[in-house]
């Protein structure tokens, strides 16, 4: 058993395939926002871009969201800015068409979040236009090569820093989701794609060294409960 967890699996989910239902879709955006509020993304921007943004005092800042999802992150950093007497310029990055429009329908009570519709490999912004760039449960879908040309990408285009939170391929991470998950989860595309992410997902080494190859100074990567990983990078 423990050997599937040596290496990353290449799989494609459904969600890559596009091997699902309008209404699957829809479920899935619902439910994924509960599990990443729930289970350490919201959690883990706190104790990453937030803090850094308070630590540098920093009154006015902004944020792209590369996979933005339906933008639940951009909303706990628009949030965080208000409760904290800041102002945010946020963008989400979707190269799904329903995604990019979920972003501005779930953030209609924060006119500061706006989408926009592109490719993560060949951002289509202009150098440095954004003080961060993140992401959240994206780099997985890649393969390594891809992964390097994102993170290229994310560099290019952040002033800052870069942060990139994702999966920690563990055991014990997709025992709990294969076990747990089954009692939680009643979307079919959170069931079956969130264990295989696990599976696609990577270890802290694995991270560190991607970041290298692809030229970024500065790298760390931590680890958040549960289970996962944020790489934090200053641009080159």
């Amino acid at each position: 058993m423990f050997d599937r967890f040596k290496r990353r699996s290449y799989e494609l989910e459904h969600i890559d395939t596009g091997n699902y239902t309008a209404a699957e879709y829809e479920g899935c955006i619902g439910e994924l926002q509960l599990v990443n509020r729930w289970m350490g993304d919201a959690h883990t921007l706190k104790g990453t871009l937030l803090r850094d943004v308070a630590g540098a005092q920093l009154q006015h800042f902004s944020v792209l969201d590369v996979g933005a999802g339906s933008g639940e992150l951009l909303r706990v950093a628009a949030s965080w800015a208000r409760e904290t007497g800041r102002t945010l310029r946020a963008v989400g990055l979707e190269l799904n068409e329903r995604s990019a429009s979920a972003i501005l329908e779930e953030s209609h009570e924060f006119p500061e979040i706006t989408s926009v519709r592109g490719d993560a490999l060949s951002l289509p912004f202009a150098d440095a236009d954004f003080d961060y760039v993140i992401c959240s449960l994206f780099t997985h879908h890649f393969v390594e090569e891809q992964v390097v040309q994102i993170l290229r990408e994310m560099s290019r285009v952040a002033r800052r820093r870069i942060i990139v939170i994702d999966l920690h391929r563990h055991p014990v991470a997709y025992l709990l989701y294969t076990t747990l998950g089954k009692i939680v989860l009643k979307n079919r595309l959170l069931r079956h794609d969130g264990a295989l992410s696990i599976l696609k997902s990577f270890k802290a080494e694995e991270l560190f060294d991607l970041a290298k190859r692809a030229g970024l100074r500065d790298v760390s990567v931590s680890r958040h409960f549960p289970y996962r990983l944020a790489l934090h990078a200053q641009t080159t």
